[in-house]
Protein backbone atom coordinates (compact mmCIF):
# COMPACT_ATOMS: atom_id res chain seq x y z
CA UNK A 1 0.00 0.00 0.00
CA UNK A 2 1.66 3.57 -1.38
CA UNK A 3 1.61 5.99 1.39
CA UNK A 4 3.86 8.41 -1.19
CA UNK A 5 2.53 11.00 -3.46
CA UNK A 6 -0.76 9.79 -5.56
CA UNK A 7 0.31 8.89 -8.84
CA UNK A 8 -0.92 10.85 -12.05
CA UNK A 9 -4.19 9.18 -13.24
CA UNK A 10 -7.38 10.82 -15.42
CA UNK A 11 -10.81 11.20 -13.63
CA UNK A 12 -11.62 9.28 -17.42
CA UNK A 13 -8.75 6.47 -16.16
CA UNK A 14 -10.57 6.10 -12.93
CA UNK A 15 -13.45 3.39 -14.05
CA UNK A 16 -11.83 0.79 -15.49
CA UNK A 17 -9.43 1.03 -12.94
CA UNK A 18 -11.28 0.82 -9.92
CA UNK A 19 -13.48 -2.02 -11.77
CA UNK A 20 -9.73 -4.04 -11.93
CA UNK A 21 -9.29 -3.86 -8.73
CA UNK A 22 -12.07 -4.41 -7.34
CA UNK A 23 -12.13 -7.82 -9.55
CA UNK A 24 -8.98 -8.65 -8.08
CA UNK A 25 -9.82 -7.52 -4.29
CA UNK A 26 -12.88 -9.71 -4.75
CA UNK A 27 -10.85 -12.91 -5.88
CA UNK A 28 -7.55 -11.81 -2.75
CA UNK A 29 -10.21 -11.93 -0.42
CA UNK A 30 -11.94 -14.54 -0.84
CA UNK A 31 -8.89 -16.80 -1.46
CA UNK A 32 -7.83 -15.11 1.72
CA UNK A 33 -11.09 -16.64 3.36
CA UNK A 34 -10.55 -20.18 2.24
CA UNK A 35 -7.54 -20.54 3.47
CA UNK A 36 -8.33 -19.15 7.05
CA UNK A 37 -11.33 -21.34 6.81
CA UNK A 38 -9.18 -24.27 5.96
CA UNK A 39 -6.32 -23.86 8.63
CA UNK A 40 -9.28 -23.02 11.18
CA UNK A 41 -8.41 -25.76 14.03
CA UNK A 42 -4.53 -24.40 13.71
CA UNK A 43 -6.08 -20.59 15.11
CA UNK A 44 -7.78 -22.46 17.94
CA UNK A 45 -7.54 -20.77 21.11
CA UNK A 46 -7.22 -23.80 22.95
CA UNK A 47 -3.91 -24.24 21.37
CA UNK A 48 -2.46 -21.73 23.56
CA UNK A 49 -4.55 -21.39 26.23
CA UNK A 50 -5.60 -25.09 26.99
CA UNK A 51 -8.81 -25.51 29.08
CA UNK A 52 -9.32 -21.96 29.92
CA UNK A 53 -10.10 -21.63 26.02
CA UNK A 54 -12.24 -24.94 26.67
CA UNK A 55 -10.08 -27.31 25.75
CA UNK A 56 -9.22 -30.80 26.94
CA UNK A 57 -6.13 -30.88 28.38
CA UNK A 58 -3.86 -28.39 30.36
CA UNK A 59 -0.42 -27.16 28.22
CA UNK A 60 2.67 -26.41 29.31
CA UNK A 61 3.14 -22.61 29.54
CA UNK A 62 -0.27 -22.21 29.97
CA UNK A 63 -0.32 -19.80 32.94
CA UNK A 64 2.38 -17.67 31.71
CA UNK A 65 -0.02 -17.05 28.58
CA UNK A 66 -2.95 -16.69 30.62
CA UNK A 67 -1.21 -13.87 32.23
CA UNK A 68 0.26 -12.46 29.55
CA UNK A 69 -2.89 -11.76 28.05
CA UNK A 70 -3.92 -10.49 31.83
CA UNK A 71 -1.58 -8.22 31.33
CA UNK A 72 -2.33 -6.41 27.43
CA UNK A 73 -6.32 -6.69 29.04
CA UNK A 74 -5.71 -3.95 31.51
CA UNK A 75 -4.68 -1.38 28.73
CA UNK A 76 -8.18 -1.48 27.43
CA UNK A 77 -10.14 -0.74 31.02
CA UNK A 78 -10.06 2.84 31.41
CA UNK A 79 -11.06 5.15 28.70
CA UNK A 80 -12.16 5.16 25.83
CA UNK A 81 -12.99 1.69 26.32
CA UNK A 82 -13.63 1.16 29.74
CA UNK A 83 -13.53 -2.69 30.26
CA UNK A 84 -14.15 -4.24 33.65
CA UNK A 85 -10.84 -4.46 35.64
CA UNK A 86 -10.76 -8.07 35.71
CA UNK A 87 -10.65 -10.66 33.13
CA UNK A 88 -12.70 -13.35 33.91
CA UNK A 89 -11.43 -16.42 32.48
CA UNK A 90 -14.72 -17.70 31.09
CA UNK A 91 -14.71 -15.26 28.14
CA UNK A 92 -11.80 -16.95 26.32
CA UNK A 93 -14.39 -19.71 25.98
CA UNK A 94 -16.75 -17.48 23.82
CA UNK A 95 -13.36 -16.92 21.52
CA UNK A 96 -14.28 -20.16 19.01
CA UNK A 97 -12.71 -20.34 16.16
CA UNK A 98 -14.34 -19.12 13.39
CA UNK A 99 -12.30 -16.48 11.90
CA UNK A 100 -13.53 -13.07 9.55
CA UNK A 101 -12.20 -10.46 7.70
CA UNK A 102 -12.95 -6.93 7.63
CA UNK A 103 -11.45 -4.11 5.54
CA UNK A 104 -8.24 -2.05 6.69
CA UNK A 105 -9.31 1.16 6.21
CA UNK A 106 -7.97 4.52 7.85
CA UNK A 107 -8.69 8.33 7.13
CA UNK A 108 -7.44 10.42 4.96
CA UNK A 109 -7.68 14.25 4.80
CA UNK A 110 -8.36 15.85 1.26
CA UNK A 111 -8.57 19.65 1.32
CA UNK A 112 -9.45 19.60 5.27
CA UNK A 113 -12.01 16.94 4.53
CA UNK A 114 -11.92 13.51 6.12
CA UNK A 115 -11.90 10.63 3.72
CA UNK A 116 -12.17 7.06 4.29
CA UNK A 117 -9.59 5.55 2.41
CA UNK A 118 -9.86 1.63 2.30
CA UNK A 119 -6.85 -1.35 0.58
CA UNK A 120 -7.77 -3.52 -2.11
CA UNK A 121 -5.20 -6.14 -0.75
CA UNK A 122 -4.94 -5.58 3.20
CA UNK A 123 -7.38 -6.80 5.71
CA UNK A 124 -8.06 -7.21 9.36
CA UNK A 125 -8.48 -11.02 10.62
CA UNK A 126 -9.98 -11.46 14.50
CA UNK A 127 -12.42 -14.49 15.77
CA UNK A 128 -15.90 -13.64 14.85
CA UNK A 129 -17.54 -11.03 17.30
CA UNK A 130 -21.14 -9.45 17.64
CA UNK A 131 -19.32 -6.01 16.88
CA UNK A 132 -17.82 -5.56 13.51
CA UNK A 133 -14.31 -3.80 12.86
CA UNK A 134 -16.20 -0.24 11.94
CA UNK A 135 -18.58 -0.81 14.65
CA UNK A 136 -16.06 -0.94 17.14
CA UNK A 137 -14.61 2.19 15.48
CA UNK A 138 -18.00 4.56 15.59
CA UNK A 139 -17.87 3.24 19.38
CA UNK A 140 -14.77 4.16 19.71
CA UNK A 141 -15.24 8.06 17.85
CA UNK A 142 -18.55 8.60 20.52
CA UNK A 143 -20.69 8.05 17.24
CA UNK A 144 -22.47 4.71 18.52
CA UNK A 145 -23.75 3.78 21.67
CA UNK A 146 -21.38 1.19 23.26
CA UNK A 147 -22.54 -2.35 23.77
CA UNK A 148 -20.40 -3.16 26.49
CA UNK A 149 -20.35 -6.72 26.40
CA UNK A 150 -19.76 -6.77 22.48
CA UNK A 151 -16.94 -4.09 22.85
CA UNK A 152 -15.21 -6.37 25.49
CA UNK A 153 -15.74 -9.46 23.52
CA UNK A 154 -13.80 -7.94 20.38
CA UNK A 155 -11.23 -6.35 22.66
CA UNK A 156 -10.48 -10.02 24.24
CA UNK A 157 -10.65 -11.93 20.50
CA UNK A 158 -8.22 -9.26 19.01
CA UNK A 159 -5.90 -10.44 21.93
CA UNK A 160 -5.84 -14.12 22.15
CA UNK A 161 -5.68 -14.13 18.28
CA UNK A 162 -2.65 -12.09 18.85
CA UNK A 163 -1.00 -14.75 21.33
CA UNK A 164 -2.30 -17.48 19.37
CA UNK A 165 -0.24 -16.04 15.95
CA UNK A 166 2.90 -15.28 18.64
CA UNK A 167 2.64 -18.56 20.03
CA UNK A 168 2.50 -20.22 16.50
CA UNK A 169 5.11 -18.53 14.11
CA UNK A 170 4.50 -21.66 11.17
CA UNK A 171 1.26 -19.80 10.76
CA UNK A 172 2.93 -16.69 9.69
CA UNK A 173 5.37 -18.38 7.42
CA UNK A 174 2.95 -20.62 5.95
CA UNK A 175 0.97 -17.71 5.00
CA UNK A 176 4.21 -15.89 3.84
CA UNK A 177 5.01 -19.04 1.29
CA UNK A 178 1.09 -18.39 -0.03
CA UNK A 179 2.09 -15.03 -0.73
CA UNK A 180 0.94 -13.13 2.12
CA UNK A 181 2.45 -11.16 4.84
CA UNK A 182 0.15 -11.92 8.41
CA UNK A 183 1.09 -10.00 11.48
CA UNK A 184 0.19 -7.75 14.41
CA UNK A 185 -0.25 -4.35 13.86
CA UNK A 186 -2.04 -1.08 15.01
CA UNK A 187 -4.25 1.04 13.97
CA UNK A 188 -4.51 4.50 15.04
CA UNK A 189 -8.37 4.73 15.34
CA UNK A 190 -8.86 1.73 17.50
CA UNK A 191 -6.73 3.47 20.39
CA UNK A 192 -3.61 1.02 20.94
CA UNK A 193 -5.75 -1.99 20.24
CA UNK A 194 -3.26 -4.73 18.57
CA UNK A 195 -4.75 -6.05 15.38
CA UNK A 196 -3.88 -9.25 13.30
CA UNK A 197 -3.61 -8.25 9.56
CA UNK A 198 -3.38 -9.76 6.41
CA UNK A 199 -1.57 -8.47 3.38
CA UNK A 200 -0.97 -9.92 -0.39
CA UNK A 201 2.14 -9.50 -2.27
CA UNK A 202 0.30 -7.19 -4.86
CA UNK A 203 0.65 -3.49 -3.67
CA UNK A 204 -2.03 -0.32 -4.39
CA UNK A 205 -1.54 3.32 -4.32
CA UNK A 206 -3.40 5.76 -3.44
CA UNK A 207 -4.23 8.62 -6.28
CA UNK A 208 -3.56 12.48 -6.59
CA UNK A 209 -5.67 15.03 -4.49
CA UNK A 210 -7.77 16.18 -7.11
CA UNK A 211 -8.90 13.05 -8.38
CA UNK A 212 -9.53 11.55 -4.61
CA UNK A 213 -12.00 15.03 -4.38
CA UNK A 214 -13.59 14.61 -7.76
CA UNK A 215 -14.78 10.85 -7.40
CA UNK A 216 -16.00 11.64 -3.71
CA UNK A 217 -17.68 14.56 -5.05
CA UNK A 218 -19.49 12.98 -7.60
CA UNK A 219 -20.52 10.26 -5.51
CA UNK A 220 -21.44 11.90 -1.97
CA UNK A 221 -19.62 9.50 0.17
CA UNK A 222 -16.40 10.83 1.75
CA UNK A 223 -14.33 7.46 0.86
CA UNK A 224 -12.06 5.50 -1.33
CA UNK A 225 -10.57 2.80 -2.18
CA UNK A 226 -7.12 2.93 -3.25
CA UNK A 227 -6.21 1.15 -6.94
CA UNK A 228 -4.33 -1.76 -7.50
CA UNK A 229 -0.91 -1.66 -9.02
CA UNK A 230 -1.12 -3.16 -12.77
CA UNK A 231 2.54 -3.30 -12.83
CA UNK A 232 2.32 -5.52 -9.16
CA UNK A 233 0.25 -7.75 -11.06
CA UNK A 234 2.49 -8.18 -13.66
CA UNK A 235 5.30 -9.09 -11.15
CA UNK A 236 4.02 -10.23 -8.03
CA UNK A 237 6.21 -10.65 -5.54
CA UNK A 238 7.73 -14.26 -4.83
CA UNK A 239 9.00 -14.78 -1.54
CA UNK A 240 10.33 -18.72 -2.64
CA UNK A 241 12.08 -16.99 -5.50
CA UNK A 242 14.06 -14.53 -3.52
CA UNK A 243 14.91 -16.70 -1.25
CA UNK A 244 15.99 -18.97 -3.42
CA UNK A 245 18.25 -16.03 -5.78
CA UNK A 246 19.95 -15.69 -1.98
CA UNK A 247 20.95 -18.83 -1.66
CA UNK A 248 22.42 -19.06 -4.55
CA UNK A 249 24.73 -15.56 -4.25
Amino acid sequence: MSEGPGKVLSLQELPELRRKTESVSRFLREQIAAHLETLRPLFGPERVFGKYAGGKVDLPGVERTFSELQQSYRNFTHKPYDLPETLDPNWLTLVGNALELHPWEYVYQVQGKPITMSSPVRWVVNYRANYSLTQVKSVLGGKETVRADYLRQFVVNALVLRLVLSRNPGLAQLFQDLRYELKTDNAPDLKGLPVVTITSCLTSFRPADDLIQAATAFSGVPAFIELLDLDAVQTPKDFLKERLEELLK
